[in-house]
């Protein structure tokens, strides 16, 4: 596992925090490489994204989908597994379905709207809301001469 010293950045910046913390959380989630379950980021459209987790063998009961402070995190644990198992011989076992959890760190806009598990795959459907502070605007111009261009929202 990589270990970065965050400290200089700590001491030489005022306000960025929560970009250190942020770096500093990176490093903590990386697991020494493990993947599993694999997934994808899809963007949808422009203020829409789809993240999809493979996990083949988990019903909707076996899965937690949860959001705190900015976190995502999904968690798998088959229920019952352990009696079933021994009643099982597998010649190979392929199909992973072993415990898992899964975090995303989501940008401060972004509101999970939705989970979906179809056909072994489960979907977390994320939107960005981009508040109304922060959508581009049209600033009034003076020109001068008493006439005054007025102020309206860009489309």
């Amino acid at each position: 596992m990589r270990s970065f010293d965050l400290t200089p950045l700590f001491r030489s910046t005022v306000g960025f925090d929560r970009l250190a913390d942020m770096l500093d959380s990176v490093s903590q989630f990386d697991n020494g490489g493990v993947a599993y379950p694999p997934y994808n980021i899809e963007r949808v459209d422009e203020h829409h994204y789809r993240i999809s987790l493979a996990v083949a063998g988990f019903g909707d009961k076996d899965l937690t989908v949860e959001v705190k402070e900015g976190m995502l995190t999904v968690q798998g644990k088959r229920e019952g597994e352990k009696e079933t198992v021994r009643d099982k011989h597998y010649l190979y076992q392929g199909i992973a379905g072993r415990t898992f959890e899964r975090r995303f760190q989501l940008a401060e806009n972004v509101e999970v709207k939705g989970a979906q598990l179809e056909h072994g795959l489960l979907h977390v459907d994320l939107e960005r809301i981009v508040p109304d502070e922060k959508k581009p605007r049209r600033i009034a111009i003076n020109s001068g001469e008493g006439k005054v261009i007025e102020a309206r929202k860009a489309a």
